[in-house]
């Protein structure tokens, strides 16, 4: 049987764009291309604990493994069809929740930066 997290990774790169971007729509006559921000993580392990008599592994068993996998998609905006072309049309309650730890990470890294140069 094949390794699950290497078919995993083995398709991810062909995932491209494809996931951040939607298929054309028509809504109310305008075309529009929905645009998300994606991310999503994979992971996997195996082990051999001591034997449960050494009092390190669980109790009847010397083995384990495991593995998981999460992602999200955070609706950002979407590209409409417009008279000058496509523009761009943001979210902006998606915008500040994306932006809201990000700018807090930048004020609290700022505030050390200040703090240690005194």
């Amino acid at each position: 049987m094949t390794n699950i997290t290497e078919r995993l990774a083995e398709a991810v790169p062909s995932w491209g764009a494809k996931v951040a971007y939607g298929e054309k729509t028509t809504l109310n006559g305008r075309e529009f291309v929905p645009v998300a921000l994606v991310g999503f993580g994979f992971g996997g392990g195996e082990g051999s604990g001591e034997s449960p008599e050494d009092g390190k592994g669980p109790a009847g068993r010397g083995e384990g493994s495991g593995g998981g996998g999460g992602g999200y998609a955070v609706p950002i905006g979407a590209y409409v069809e417009g008279p000058d072309g496509p523009r761009f049309r943001a979210n902006p309650i998606a915008l500040i929740v994306v932006a809201t730890p990000l700018v807090s990470a930048l004020g609290w890294a700022l505030s050390r930066i200040i703090h240690s140069a005194r």
